[in-house]
């Protein structure tokens, strides 16, 4: 009965430090999408954490301060419950393949774990287990070290878009200011060339922000920045342009659209955000007719050309509008995006949602 409960405990212990690499596999090194359960709840569980803290601040950027150590925090938390899950996975196995207590089997665990060296191990199983474990201990701190460059290095990519959005589109950047400047300054003509940029920028978020999901959280160095809120003025100044503008139709730009929907939806599927996968022109948008009349008679202000047929630009615009509408304002809830026109958090009194949901995938 003793050698059923050792084999039994031993077992146990091998597939807690098995899952424990596993899990740390998933995160830094699997160069895909994958809902790791381990990282998702200690995401979380700093999430509930932070949400609590932000219920004392009273304007958004005092929730923006705070909100910005939630990443690097929850981040940085993983490797102690790593390591704290190896201790307790080798621990159990220490106790199985040996005469000690509980206290000897903690204390043999630690010290193979830290590589401490303090505790003597006696007999080759013991000491198979101190080398393996000793071994994965410094295989967790090499992958965190080696992942944290590969994280900051996308998270330049996207910010260096986002600051350069601030001199085309002005601060928080909108769809309106962006087709003015441009009119402008460049000409209209030039747009083709944001659209194929931003194209390239929705295909780079696509995959980092799915195989890399902390950088959906990490917030920009400026509180009013966000990528979220600038990819919304990006795919509204493609809609506008192709909806409602009186310019001949930019191939460019339904693309950019397409792009950019497609990478919003695929992040959304990561966090289980539900949308309308099929949507149909004349489904319902969050913008409202007035709120795109508004925007519409200030770009023929400017001098732009519209559209003469109003009702029909109206629709063609929620057409496309209705591909990233549910996403793009799922995506602002979720990270606490800065108040803009059309996407953010428009409300002072906004709380971050707690619940991520299991993959789709």
């Amino acid at each position: 009965m003793e050698l059923l409960l050792r084999i039994a405990i031993f077992i146990l212990g091998l597939v807690i430090s098995a899952g424990t690499l596993f899990s740390a596999m998933e995160t830094f090194v699997l160069p895909r999408s994958a809902q790791d359960f381990l990282t998702r709840s200690v995401f979380v569980g700093i999430r509930a954490l932070f949400s609590q803290l932000m219920k004392r601040a009273k304007t958004f950027a005092e929730r923006d301060r705070i909100l910005a150590f939630y990443a690097p925090v929850a981040l940085l938390t993983l490797l102690p419950v790593w390591y704290l899950l190896i201790l307790l996975g080798y621990m159990f196995m220490f106790w199985a393949v040996g005469d000690i207590s509980w206290a000897e089997a903690f204390r043999d665990s630690g010290s193979s774990l830290l590589t401490l060296g303090f505790a003597n191990i006696n007999g080759l199983p013991q000491t198979i287990l101190t080398f393996s474990e000793a071994t994965l201990g410094l295989l967790l701190v090499a992958l965190l070290i080696a992942y944290l460059p590969t994280i900051y290095s996308a998270f330049s990519r996207r910010e260096a878009a986002v600051t350069l959005l601030e001199v085309r589109a002005g601060d928080p950047p909108t769809a309106m200011e962006m087709i003015r400047r441009f009119h402008r300054i460049h000409g209209l003509d030039q747009l083709t060339n944001v659209w194929r940029n931003w194209e390239v920028w929705f295909a780079d978020i696509e995959e980092s922000h799915t195989s890399l999901p902390a950088l959906v959280f990490f917030r920009s160095p400026l509180p009013q920045h966000s990528w979220v809120t600038a990819a919304a003025a990006v795919l509204d100044g493609a809609a506008l342009m192709e909806s409602s503008v009186e310019f001949p139709s930019d191939a460019q730009a339904a693309l950019c659209i397409r792009a950019g929907y497609l990478a919003l939806r695929h992040i959304a599927n990561f966090f289980s955000i539900p949308y309308a996968s099929d949507p149909k022109r004349g489904d319902p948008i969050s913008i409202s007719r007035a709120e795109y009349d508004r925007v519409v008679a200030q770009l023929e202000e400017a001098g732009i050309p519209i559209k003469t047929d109003r009702e029909t630009a109206w629709l063609d615009f929620c057409g496309w509008r209705v591909n990233y509408d549910q996403v793009l304002l799922a995506l602002a809830e979720l990270i606490m995006a800065p108040a803009s026109p059309w996407t953010g958090t428009r409300r002072e009194d906004y709380q971050v949602p707690l619940v991520i949901g299991p993959s789709k995938n």
